[in-house]
């Protein structure tokens, strides 16, 4: 008795101090779905796509609380085209803690503007990698979707920490991108749809030899770079114009490469930051190489460093 008592505390202590990999928030904006829809449909879809997330094992490893991934996913519905069917895009966006500081630097922060799903309240949350189509494409395309950035957020953390330590978890994202519910009313998934810019492409470039050259990137960028910033600014500073260098490099050989603006979303008043400490020299370079990349932000890097 006194041995089944020890065992039963044990597993609960264990429960206590491992856990899953994300600590994700999902919120559903409904403004546009017609008023006659009744919105607890949507506050249960928040709740059921949280636990999705949060209690299911995306690797191997057990995370303390203090280890979670911190995310956030923002399901905006566009419209109901039929009872139960929705339009909708999906905003992704997650955070990677900065050694020795309070600070935490985006590491997603992308909008993806095909989320067609079927949802019926309170239905089950079902997700099989290796029938991840199910016997419903509208259905499982919800689950399909959120598990595919599931993995890509704790690919990008890993990768951030370790040289391509991403690389198991983008292979499990590809899965899914190989094996995605099909459909007319479903988009996103395929090569040939939007433009070079969807799931096919963003998954296509993590995994391309080509472009290997990206985990450098992310490897340099966060684990050689921002963690050193407390200790040595200056050369964390450099280790950061490395991996934007060698991103230059990389958009330069293919042009319009979907993985670049990927790494450069949410990233400009992190970079200004940055680099208005830099010598005038260093600043003049950086100016050019973020101009190149994030052409959006281009006038704010030359405004604001100086």
């Amino acid at each position: 008795m006194r041995s089944s008592l020890l065992l039963f505390c044990f597993c609960i202590i264990a429960l206590n101090t491992t856990a899953q990999e994300l600590n994700a928030r999902v919120r559903v904006i409904d403004n546009q779905i017609p008023t006659t829809v009744d919105r607890k449909m949507f506050r249960t879809l928040e709740a059921s796509l949280t636990s999705f997330l949060n209690n299911r094992r995306w690797s191997a490893d057990n995370f303390k609380q203090n280890e979670k991934i911190n995310c956030q996913f923002l399901i905006n519905l566009e419209s109901m085209p039929e009872q139960n069917i929705f339009s909708a895009s999906i905003t992704i966006q997650a955070a990677r803690p900065v050694y020795s500081t309070s600070y935490v630097s985006p590491i997603i922060n992308f909008k993806d503007p095909n989320l067609d799903f079927k949802y019926i309240e309170s239905q089950p949350m079902e997700f099989n990698e290796n029938r991840v189509s199910g016997s419903d494409p509208l259905v499982s395309n919800l689950t399909a979707v959120m598990a595919y950035y599931a993995y890509l957020i704790v690919g990008f953390d890993y990768a951030s920490f370790s040289l391509k330590g991403g690389n198991p978890y983008f292979q499990k994202a590809l899965n899914i991108v190989n094996n995605a519910p099909d459909g007319s009313k479903i988009s996103g998934w395929k090569s040939f749809e939007n433009n070079n810019r969807n799931r096919y492409w963003l998954t296509e470039n993590l995994i391309n030899n080509r472009y290997t050259i990206i985990h450098d990137v992310y490897y340099n960028y966060y684990r050689k770079g921002l963690d050193y910033l407390y200790e040595n600014e200056t050369g964390a500073r450099t280790e950061v114009t490395n991996a934007l260098v060698y991103l230059d490099n990389l958009n330069r050989e293919t042009p319009n490469l979907m993985i670049v603006q990927f790494f450069m979303l949410g990233k400009a008043d992190e970079l200004i930051n940055l680099f208005k400490k830099a010598p005038p020299q260093e600043k003049t370079k950086m100016v050019e190489i973020l101009s190149r990349l994030d052409v959006t932000n281009s006038n704010k890097y030359k405004q604001e460093i100086r």
